[in-house]
Order: structure tokens, then C-alpha cells, then sequence
């Protein structure tokens, strides 16, 4: 009987070190994940190193692809008008961790209350911040996703896993301009609070259950 190695006869990238300069993970992840697979390291062992509890704050912009057709450096000013007004949002909520790429932005928060209320705050600014005459002809809008619950703290963004990946997609792909969609999760841990309201969304294509933020007034 063949092995594994044989029914497969193309070369494997292995080496930490050589992986690592990919930047997806660290050399020390890289060789975790070699330990894992030979059976030298548990699934527990792996968990008790790398996991922990975040909220995750994942933020996207209206418009990016459209207003990059229609003129790159007027987009790219886009990005850099949001990053001024939301970025000492982040902070003023003690974001544990910013990171940005292109028009996106994750944020982490040891509690789930701060990273909402970021949400709230940012959508106010952004508002005020378009009509104050120091936008562009066409400033973006904020979509923002946020989940809350277990998360590795490994790659860019130290969140890895089934919450980060749904509050991306909740950021990312569902909610629209001015708009905070948040996971299960996290609505179980905000959903006491008065000043905003929970609406849960009910979709044909929903993978999983989300709710939508509304501010009371």
C-alpha cells in the first residue's frame, strides 16, 4: 500500500521560517500547526496557547470598487478620510488592536460593550464628518459587523475563527452604509441595553443568525 506522501508527488512548503516570510502566520504558529498534525500537540494544548475571548469589530466602506473605476486616487482619498475619523474612535474605546487594509478596518476589544458603542460613535462622525465641507465629493459610509466570543490570537488581525469569520461577512458583504449588524453572540452580550434596539434579520440566503443595530432616539 502507498503512503500519503507517495499518492502525492509534488514538492511541500514545510519550513516554518520559509512560511512565516508569507505573513499569513508566525513561524511559531507554523510549527505548532506541524506539531498538530503529527500528533505532538493536542487540539487542547493548541486552544489553552492560542485562545481567548475578543470582540471583533469589522468595518468596510461603501463604494470602493465603483469609486476606484471612476478615479483611483480620488478613492484611495476616500480611505484616508475614513481612517482620520474613525481610527481615534478605536481608540478612544481602548481598542486593543487596529489594523487596516485597503478599505477595511478590524479592531479588537476585550468587552463587547465598548465595541459597540465604537460602532454607534463611528456612524455618528462619519455622518457629521460628510456634511462639515471637509469631504469629498462622494465620502463613504461605514458598514460594520461586529462579533463577540472565541478567537485565536494568530495571523494579521490575532482573530481567527467562527466569530471573526462572521462578523467579516456580517462587515463585509451584508450590512450596507450607516448600518451595525452583529452576531448571536454578540447580542447576548449587549442585548440588556436600552439605547438601542435588536432587530433579527430574516433573509432567504442568512447562514447563520444576525441582528441589526438601531439607534433609539
Amino acid at each position: 500500500m502507498s503512503s500519503p506522501q507517495e499518492n502525492f508527488p509534488y514538492p511541500l512548503l514545510e519550513d516554518p521560517e520559509e512560511l512565516a516570510g508569507y505573513r499569513q502566520w508566525t513561524d511559531e504558529v507554523y510549527r505548532d500547526f506541524i506539531r498538530l498534525q503529527r500528533g505532538e500537540m493536542t487540539n487542547k494544548a493548541f486552544r489553552e496557547r492560542y485562545l481567548y475571548h475578543r470582540a471583533i469589530l469589522v468595518l468596510d466602506l461603501t463604494g470602493f470598487t465603483q469609486h476606484c473605476m471612476d478615479g483611483q486616487i480620488a478613492s484611495l482619498l476616500r480611505i484616508f478620510d475614513a481612517q482620520k475619523v474613525c481610527l481615534p474612535v478605536l481608540r478612544e474605546h481602548q481598542a486593543c488592536m487596529i489594523r487596516t487594509f485597503a478599505d477595511n478596518i478590524v479592531a479588537l476589544f476585550e468587552e463587547p460593550t465598548p465595541a459597540l458603542d465604537s460602532a454607534l460613535e463611528i456612524h455618528h462622525r462619519v455622518s457629521v464628518f460628510a456634511e462639515s465641507g471637509l469631504a469629498g465629493m462622494s465620502p463613504a459610509e461605514c458598514c460594520i459587523g461586529i462579533g463577540y466570543g472565541e478567537a485565536f490570537a494568530i495571523g494579521v488581525n490575532l482573530a481567527m475563527g467562527d466569530e471573526m469569520n462572521r462578523a467579516a461577512k456580517l462587515g463585509e458583504d451584508f450590512a450596507r452604509g450607516q448600518e451595525t449588524l452583529i452576531t448571536e453572540r454578540m447580542h447576548a452580550a449587549v442585548n440588556h441595553r436600552e439605547d438601542v434596539r435588536f432587530v433579527e434579520q430574516h433573509v432567504d440566503d442568512r447562514l447563520f443568525p444576525y441582528y441589526r443595530v438601531v439607534g433609539e432616539q
